[in-house]
């Protein structure tokens, strides 16, 4: 699988999301909204929880 984002970009994005948000992600919701970021992130971390973890 190919990837359009470093981990750092993914860890960047998902830190403002949670930003933004102000509420914690829920998965179903961002990968509707985000499916790239979802991707990437599955890609890089061993789920969404993982990836959420490592970037706040």
């Amino acid at each position: 699988m190919e990837t359009s984002m470093s981990v750092d970009e993914v860890m960047n994005q998902i830190a403002q999301l949670m930003e933004k948000e102000g509420q914690p992600l829920r998965k179903k919701q961002v990968k509707k909204s985000n499916p790239e970021l979802m991707k990437n992130a599955l890609y890089y971390f061993p789920n969404w929880e993982s990836a959420i973890e490592q970037s706040s």
